[in-house]
């Protein structure tokens, strides 16, 4: 999960955030109410993931505790704790919170009811033994990887219909991607310059800078958001990013040239692209306080309501005040039907809701009775919303009217939802507590779950992400590794991969990301496009900045991944 709130320090007393805080507090008079709360912490220990640190603590006010705010500096990373007791004297935790290697700094932040807010700092502390971020336990060592593919047979003539200009003649009609297991180097390539097609030495793709930053004007990164958001619009000529002051951007997917800042969307607005009209963007307003679904014409700027769900949410659950997926979810394939998690008064978790915007019906609900998704999803098909937590449902796949469940993983991991060859939904994700750190896919339908590949190797660990967006091109998902540790580099590290979905998957290298992992905002977290063409990641290009990161593609013809 991530968070678009900014924190501004001034003081040790005093903070200041992007998102005001007064809309999320519950009414006071603030005129009368200039007592600040106080807080302290007192408690906190690695999780057993190793990839998260658990912090505990008291807070009070003479009127109430409304909100206690985490922010971990170094990764720019913003949560809420869990508030409970009489909020005059009330206890806080925050059992998720983000850590990278060496020193974390994180301020803690206390609120109440009138938006007087105190804040305290405590430094949290990884030592070199522990992998970042992924967890590595010590396991056996694993068997040598499985032996590469046999060669594929000769290619077909290769279109380039799908492809930007700047790479319509760059691959000839013998072209063939590489399915190498081997350790290979990532050669020297020098930056390139935005919108000019380079040769990926190693893997022999299309390689094209998408944004510049300082070129295009922007205030720090410009960088795709995440994995499990589409990118590309559903032509590809479109192409979203997102900057460091929090606004969306809008790029000619085909020349690279930036359009425009985007009116309407900021911060957590989870934009999602139309699935047939490549104008046509949805999107909410900041993390989903206000209950509605605002859909935007990019091309004339056009804004209209689609779905307001704030009365039929407060009659099921009277103190609902944001619904959203909590950034990481997306509609069905068709963008027809949608699931949201519900939020009430101070970030509890009230419920989860399914919706046909066809129809505008609310389809199902389940109460969630205070235990929070780190996320949930519509699965591709529509046909499941899969919620995604650390509680007791950890990753679960509700029917679309909440009737039945089938638990997929008992914690919430870096994951997408995809269709396989056949068009069953499937959930691909890693298993850290597996032996050989798994990744596997699990049929929504047929309750099967199937290895994919091991990421445990030789006592090794790496990070990834996943993206299923390809809905075109079904039974293939993107594969982005970063933050290895643990040993020397080995075959799947520091890469942007295609991976099938079968057992003894093909796996295909299309470029290494060059990204030197320097916290959140510097992960690759590829995403691909509906046809499979066209794959964008992030990259600071070796250099380690924080911000100094832009967008790249790698394109492919059709045809080629088979």
């Amino acid at each position: 999960m991530k968070s678009r709130i900014k924190f501004t320090m001034t003081a040790v007393a005093e903070c200041a955030v992007v998102l005001s805080f007064a809309a999320l507090a519950t009414t006071a008079n603030a005129a009368t109410d200039t007592i600040f709360p106080s807080i302290a912490i007192t408690g906190g220990a690695l999780a057993t993931d190793r990839i998260a640190h658990s912090l505990s603590g008291t807070a009070s006010d003479n009127v109430g505790v409304t909100q206690v705010v985490w922010h971990n500096k170094r990764l720019a990373r913003v949560g809420y704790a869990t508030v409970t007791g009489s909020g005059t004297s009330a206890t806080w935790s925050a059992s998720r919170v983000p850590v990278a290697l060496g020193d974390n700094l994180i301020y803690v932040a206390a609120f109440d009811a009138a938006g007087n807010k105190t804040l305290i700092q405590t430094t949290i502390t990884v030592k070199a033994a522990a992998p970042a971020p992924a967890p590595a336990p010590a396991p056996a060592p694993s068997p040598a990887p499985a032996p590469a593919p046999a060669p594929a047979p000769a290619p077909a003539p290769i279109s380039a219909a799908d492809l930007s200009p700047a790479c319509k003649t760059f691959y000839a009609s013998t072209f063939a991607l590489n399915a190498s297991m081997s350790v290979d180097s990532a050669y020297a390539l020098a930056k390139p310059a935005k919108g000019v097609a380079v040769t990926e030495p190693t893997y022999k793709t299309c390689l094209v800078r998408a944004a510049d930053h300082r070129v295009d004007g922007l205030p720090g990164y410009a960088r795709n958001d995440y994995s499990r958001r589409q990118a590309f619009n559903a032509n590809s000529t479109r192409q979203l990013i997102y900057a460091v002051d929090g606004y969306w951007h809008l790029y000619d997917a085909n020349t690279h040239a930036h359009l425009k800042q985007l009116t309407g969307p900021a911060g957590d607005a989870e934009p999602q692209w139309d699935a047939t009209n490549p104008d046509l963007l949805y999107y909410l307003p900041i993390s989903g306080i206000g209950m509605k679904l605002y859909e935007l014409n990019v091309s004339t700027g056009a804004t209209r309501v689609v779905g307001d769900f704030g009365a039929r949410l407060k009659a099921k659950w009277p103190t609902s005040m944001a619904a959203w997926t909590r950034s990481e979810g997306s509609p069905s394939a068709d963008g027809r039907y949608w699931c949201f998690m519900v939020d009430g008064d101070g970030w509890n978790s009230v419920g989860v809701f399914t919706w046909d915007k066809q129809t505008n019906t609310i389809l199902g609900t389940f109460n969630t009775n205070g235990d929070r998704p780190d996320h949930v999803s519509m699965s591709p098909s529509g046909n499941y919303c899969v919620v995604s937590g650390d509680g007791d449902m950890g990753t679960t796949a509700f029917s679309r009217d909440f009737s039945t469940r089938k638990q997929l993983l008992k914690a919430s991991q870096h994951s997408d939802l995809a269709l396989d060859a056949n068009g069953d939904d499937n959930y691909v994700a890693i298993d850290y507590g597996s032996n050989d750190g798994d990744v596997f896919m699990h049929n929504l339908r047929t309750n099967v779950r199937t290895k994919l590949f091991s990421t445990y190797l030789s006592g090794t660990a790496t990070a990834l992400h996943v993206s299923g967006k390809a809905f075109r091109k079904p039974g293939w998902v993107v594969i982005s590794t970063y933050a290895e540790g643990g040993g020397s580099q080995k075959w799947l590290h520091r890469k942007v991969m295609a991976v099938q979905l079968a057992a003894n998957p093909k796996i295909y290298n299309l470029a290494f990301h060059r990204t030197n992992y320097n916290g959140y905002w510097t992960a690759p977290v590829a995403s691909v496009n509906r046809d499979f063409t066209r794959v964008t990641f992030n990259s600071n290009w070796g250099s380690g900045s924080d911000t100094d990161v832009d967008a790249y593609t790698v394109e492919i013809p059709a045809g080629v991944l088979k």
